[in-house]
């Protein structure tokens, strides 16, 4: 079994666009739609045997229309998809539609700050995070060079305010901001994912993440539609892990952290 912990899913009718923004935002190659669709099919090719999918609302006024987008992609594949729930610290009724949500049967809720503009560490989010603390984990984008608000050093007071909530860190935890994330995290138990890392980062120091953060809180992602998840484990295979360590890596660490 695998299962890919970082996938984003849009609708048929504006994946495309949203697939194109990701590439502008990045300047990076989006090689496939963003339908989920396409995640069954490309996951199929890689033996890949469950995605956790997200989206995030960029305004409040997406949350209620996105998450139940999310629900609905879980009922058409319900062994194949996990559904991660999105957020806005403006949103009028947060607590009340993480409840809603999380009675769905959705598994966590994604953050993205430097899409939704707002600082990690902003109190405003903080009813985000003391509604699920304790409840279910929290996966949120954090590290990019150029902005602020994502910034390892604001999630790592995040969590030191909220001992009690699972965090997952994106792409190893600071996307562009690799080696600054694992040293920002350092004495603090975060999960993080391999999504849109071993593209840039050489073999061996994602080796040396893995031994910093630790391999049984690391897990597989692919960060579709960015990536192609049979280039990305071809990537992954690269790697000097103990068969053990892939195991973690790959299924074992997403099934015990999502109760699966």
């Amino acid at each position: 079994m695998i299962i890919d912990v970082h996938a984003h899913v849009f609708p048929d009718k504006i994946a495309q666009k949203a697939s194109h923004g990701i590439q502008v935002f990045y300047d990076l190659p989006v090689v496939n739609n963003g339908t989920l669709s396409r995640l069954i099919e490309m996951s199929d090719e890689a033996g890949v045997g469950k995605a956790v999918i997200h989206s995030p609302a960029t305004t409040p006024h997406q949350v209620v229309s996105i998450n139940d987008f999310i629900y609905e992609c879980t009922q058409k594949y319900p062994d194949r998809i996990i559904g991660f729930m999105t957020m806005h610290p403006d949103f009028d009724d947060i607590e009340g539609e993480i409840d809603r949500c999380i009675k769905l049967g959705l598994k966590g809720l994604k953050i993205h700050p430097d899409f939704q503009r707002f600082n990690i560490d902003d109190k405003k989010a903080y009813n985000i995070y003391e509604a699920v603390s304790g409840r279910i984990p929290l996966l949120v984008h954090t590290g990019d060079f150029r902005y602020q608000w994502s910034k390892p050093e604001r999630m790592a007071k995040v969590m030191d305010d909220f001992p009690d909530m699972k965090v997952i860190g994106a792409h190893f935890g600071g996307w562009s901001e690799w080696y600054d994330a694992v040293e920002a995290y350092a004495g603090r138990k975060i999960y993080v994912d391999t999504s849109s890392t071993m593209y840039e980062v050489p073999t061996e120091r994602v080796n040396e993440l893995i031994r910093r953060y630790g391999a049984d809180h690391v897990m597989f992602g692919t960060d579709y539609p960015m990536w192609n998840a049979k280039d990305e484990l071809k990537l992954f295979e690269k790697l000097e892990l103990s068969e053990r360590e892939r195991e973690l890596i790959l299924h074992e660490n997403a099934e015990r952290l999502l109760d699966l």
